[in-house]
Parts: structure tokens; C-alpha cells; sequence
């Protein structure tokens, strides 16, 4: 049985790891052609030698346009075109709070983060443009919606990738490309420096611990036909974290207050 995206090409950049070796391998299976883009050249080339013919690896340092476009020329060659961009890769700040942070990691961050999501975008729509359109999805952050202390550059560069991507949305429709971001929240990769179970139970209403296939999904419903309608989308993929606290602090005030009632 043919999949959601038989007959598609894709690019994942970060592919090698997290999110995006997820993303790559539900691709894969839903009958994608897909080429893993990473720094990381080791782990690239495992996954696509894993995943056989469907999967190609180029190492590309998202931060550099020409490298950028030799990716995007690579996967045309490759597999005959490019029908969905997925603009992953990404790396994490120190936890500092920020009157103690010097802000030396301000440059790289705003290269990978932000700068590599709109070159990515620019050079994928260029070749889309002209060959019946395409999707592109955008990786940010729930730390880009929710207001919090320390990251404050990835915070920073998170935010700037949802309202760049929902302002390409407008500009690329005519087009017919569609452009959308996830945010995802609370997922354990080698990018988590800490532990998540007590932030869960302290913030997120379910209490389901998230992992990469739970964004992966996302990113396949956005890439398919499905989404054909949907454009400009920022989707939370973060259990309920964006929307508020859950319940059981509800109950623990209760619990401490006998009788209190909401007005």
C-alpha cells in the first residue's frame, strides 16, 4: 500500500538525530525519498545506509548558503525534485539567567536557528516555484510563544522563525507553496540538558511524556495532502503547555484551601 507522501521528495536538515531522524524515518515509511542533511556525518550516513535506496545523506552546515543550495541541488539530482522541506536543525543556549549571560553565543545561534530556517526556505521555494509547488515546515519552539527566563537568544531566534514563517506563508501562496511551523515542547533529544518529569507535572495539563515521533507526526500531516488547505500554521506540539497549567495545581491549591470557589 502506497503511503501519505509516495512519490514525494523531502530534504530534513538536523535529520541525523532527535526530531529529525524521526521525521526522516516516518517519512520513509509513508514512501518519501528523503535526504538526511546534518553536520553530524557519522550519524547521517548510518541512518540513510539504514533506511536503504529511499534515503541519501549530505552533510550540510545549514549557517552557510552555498551549502544550503548544494543540498538542495544534491536532492534534485538525487531523486528528481523536491516537494517538502523540513528546516530542522537547530542547537540549544546555555541556561544562564539573563543578567549573567554575555550573550557569546548570540552570532552562532541567530546562524543555525534563524538565518539557516530562511535560507533553507528561500532556496527550497526557488526550485518549488517553478515545479507545482511544495511544502515547507519550519521547526520553532514553544519557548518562541510561552514567556520564560533564561535562552534568551533561543527564545530570541525561536520567536523570529514563527513570524518570518507565517510572513513567507502570505508571500509564497501564489505559488503554491504552503509554509507552516511546529513548536514543540517538553520532547526528550540529545538536545535536553535537564529533566523533564518535574516540568511536565509542574506545567503540562497531559501528562503524557512527548517524544520525537510525537513532532514527527505533525510534521507528516503538514507535509501531506491532507494540510492542503492549511498554511501560515504555528502547531504546539507540547501537551497542552502553550494553553495553561495543569490541573493538579488546581488541585493542590483546593486540597490547601477547603471551600475556595472561582468568580
Amino acid at each position: 500500500m502506497a503511503g501519505e507522501l509516495f512519490g514525494k521528495v523531502a530534504i530534513v536538515t538536523g535529520g541525523a538525530s532527535g526530531i529529525g531522524r524521526a521525521t526522516v524515518e516516518l517519512f520513509v515509511a509513508e514512501g518519501a525519498e528523503v535526504v538526511v542533511a546534518d553536520v553530524d556525518a557519522a550519524r547521517g550516513e548510518e541512518v540513510a545506509a539504514k533506511l536503504g535506496a529511499a534515503a541519501a545523506f549530505k552533510r550540510t552546515d545549514v549557517a552557510a548558503a552555498d551549502e544550503v543550495q548544494a543540498l538542495v541541488d544534491f536532492t534534485v539530482e538525487r531523486f528528481g525534485g523536491l516537494h517538502v522541506m523540513v528546516n530542522n536543525a537547530g542547537i540549544s543556549g546555555a541556561m544562564r539567567r539573563f543578567l549573567d549571560d554575555e550573550l557569546r553565543d548570540f552570532q552562532r545561534m541567530m546562524e543555525v536557528n534563524l538565518f539557516g530556517v530562511m535560507v533553507g526556505s528561500q532556496r527550497a521555494a526557488r526550485h518549488m516555484v517553478n515545479n507545482g509547488g511544495g511544502a515547507i515546515i519550519n521547526m520553532s519552539s514553544i519557548a518562541a510563544i510561552k514567556a520564560g527566563s533564561g535562552v534568551m537568544t533561543y527564545r530570541a531566534a525561536k520567536a523570529a522563525v514563527i513570524q518570518f514563517s507565517r510572513s513567507i506563508a502570505i508571500d509564497l501562496a501564489e505559488h503554491g507553496i504552503r509554509v507552516n511551523c511546529i513548536a514543540p515542547g517538553h520532547i526528550v533529544t540529545g538536545m535536553t540538558t535537564y529533566d523533564m518529569g518535574p516540568v511536565v507535572r509542574m506545567t503540562q495539563p497531559l501528562q503524557r511524556q512527548g517524544v520525537a515521533r510525537d513532532v514527527a507526526e505533525a510534521a507528516l500531516f503538514l507535509a501531506s495532502e491532507r494540510s492542503a488547505q492549511v498554511t501560515g500554521l504555528v502547531l504546539p506540539v507540547d501537551g497542552g503547555t502553550t494553553v495553561g497549567g495543569p490541573v493538579n495545581q488546581l488541585k493542590e491549591i483546593l486540597t490547601a484551601r477547603p471551600g475556595t470557589t472561582g468568580r
